[in-house]
Order: structure tokens, then C-alpha cells, then sequence
């Protein structure tokens, strides 16, 4: 990865989320995410075909403005016409956490699939929001005779609050039932942390590299989350940047000194300083 590429899609990341959450473009602040790993991604080009999609959605509706009908125009338009679909097959490939990718291979898991459903839904007038469920993440457009919910993963079908509770309680093999606040829309900010968590849960083990970058991002819009400041300490102490890694990990301890784990850091914090010593 060239870091000059790197670093300017990082500044229009973070020049994107600093805005007030209504002004962020949710698909454009997705495709930086996605720029960090493929530095001649071309984002214009990307939204310019976010456009067609929405052009194509608008031709199926032909002319309604009906919340139903635009729905079912959306559904049509990208499950049946552009073969959008949910990748059970390999759900961690980290490709489905790009939206370029997911948007060239027609193939992505919950969330980056509800992205591309509501930057289309935008462009085509119809307002919709993420949902996140336990185990799951689905679309919802609000509406005075009651929320629509859409579950894009399942080819864009159309959910009660009773469908999105049978949702919930299979995914979660009966252990979990749906409370009113799952129901919530979530701002896109939370839509962007959950997707770099995503990233997070397949790098953090084996590519500390990318866990690193991508705790950073998470940083840029939550940075007094406690327990990304944490990893980040990890992750650079990992990497070898001791001079960093320490002070993370004692900012972790100022917020959260009563934490579960604040004794094991304490301890690595004590084994990097020992590790310092030996190399100096």
C-alpha cells in the first residue's frame, strides 16, 4: 500500500465524519474507508455509479412517489436487475466490507448491503435509515401509518416489527429478544463504526497492521472510546512502537482504571517498558 494514497484517503475521511452527522455522504465516507486498501480507487467513479443505480430505480418507479412503490422499485431494481446479494457463503472475506468491492462483485454482508440501499433510496427521494439488530443490520423507512422495515442481505424483504423479532430470535438461537430500542435508526457515523469493527473483528488476530488503521478511523469519530484506545496502545506496542504505545495505554487506564482488564495492561505496560530497556 503506497502511504502517500493512504494518507489522503485518511484526511477525506476524517474531513468527511467531522461534519455534523446529517451532512455526512454516507457512501462516499464508506468508499474512503475503502481507499485505505486500494489506493487508485477512483471514488468519483464509484458514486457516478451509485447515480445509475439510482437512475435505473426511478425509471421502475415510473413516476410514483409512493413509499411502497419506490420500495419495491428499489428491490427490483437491485436484486432482481443488478444481482445484489448477501454472501453467506464466505460472510468474513473483508471484501465485503468495501463497498467498491461490494458494488463490482454484487456481493456483501448486512450492513454495506443497507449502505448501497440507502444512498440508492436518497437518490431516488425515499428517506432510509440503518437498523441495527442484534446479529443483523436492516434498512427502515419511517413513515406516519408506521415503520417499513427491509432487510437488503435477504433481497430487500419487506419486515414487520414481528418479522424483524423472528429475525432476531433465530439469529440468536432463542437467546435474544427483540427490545423496542433495536428498532431505533442509527446515525451514520455508528452505520461507518459498525462497518470498521467489521474490519476490526477479521484483522485484529492476523494483520495488526490493518486492525491498527482501522481502530484509527474508529478513533476519528468516537475518540474517548475507552476500549479503542486501548487496542490502539496494543496494537502499536505489537508493532513495535513502544513510544506510543505506552502513553495509549495509560490514557485507557485514566478513563477506565477500574476496567476488567486494567491490571493485565498495567502489567503490559510494565513488560514494554522492560522490553524498552533491554533494546536501549
Amino acid at each position: 500500500m503506497s502511504s502517500q494514497p493512504a494518507k489522503a484517503a485518511r484526511a477525506r475521511f476524517a474531513a468527511i465524519v467531522s461534519r455534523h452527522d446529517d451532512a455526512i455522504d454516507l457512501a462516499e465516507a464508506a468508499l474512503f474507508i475503502a481507499a485505505e486498501e486500494y489506493p487508485r480507487l477512483d471514488v468519483k467513479t464509484y458514486l457516478e455509479k451509485l447515480d445509475h443505480f439510482g437512475d435505473l430505480a426511478r425509471e421502475q418507479a415510473n413516476g410514483s412517489h409512493d413509499a411502497v412503490d419506490l420500495i419495491s422499485a428499489l428491490n427490483s431494481t437491485l436484486f432482481d436487475r443488478l444481482g445484489f446479494r448477501g454472501n453467506s457463503d464466505s460472510y468474513y472475506d473483508p471484501r465485503n466490507s468495501f463497498l467498491n468491492d461490494v458494488m463490482d462483485r454484487r456481493l456483501g454482508i448486512p450492513i454495506t448491503l443497507t449502505v448501497v440501499y440507502i444512498d440508492v433510496a436518497r437518490r431516488i427521494g425515499l428517506n432510509v435509515k440503518g437498523v441495527g439488530l442484534p446479529f443483523h443490520f436492516i434498512a427502515k423507512h419511517e413513515a406516519e401509518s408506521g415503520d417499513v422495515f427491509i432487510d437488503p442481505f435477504n433481497k430487500g424483504r419487506v419486515l414487520g416489527s414481528a418479522g424483524c423479532a423472528e429475525l432476531v430470535k433465530e439469529m440468536g438461537g432463542g437467546k435474544i429478544e427483540l427490545q423496542k430500542e433495536h428498532l431505533e435508526a442509527v446515525t451514520k457515523k455508528q452505520i461507518l463504526i459498525r462497518m470498521l469493527s467489521n474490519l476490526l473483528g477479521i484483522y485484529a488476530t492476523s494483520d495488526h497492521r490493518r486492525a491498527l488503521s482501522t481502530v484509527e478511523r474508529i478513533l476519528l469519530m468516537n475518540p474517548e472510546s475507552a476500549p479503542h484506545i486501548r487496542d490502539r496502545g496494543l496494537l502499536l506496542a505489537s508493532l513495535g512502537d513502544s513510544a506510543n504505545a505506552i502513553p495509549e495505554l495509560n490514557r485507557y487506564l485514566g478513563l477506565a482504571g477500574d476496567a476488567a482488564d486494567a491490571d493485565s495492561i498495567r502489567e503490559q505496560i510494565k513488560s514494554i517498558r522492560q522490553t524498552q530497556a533491554r533494546l536501549n
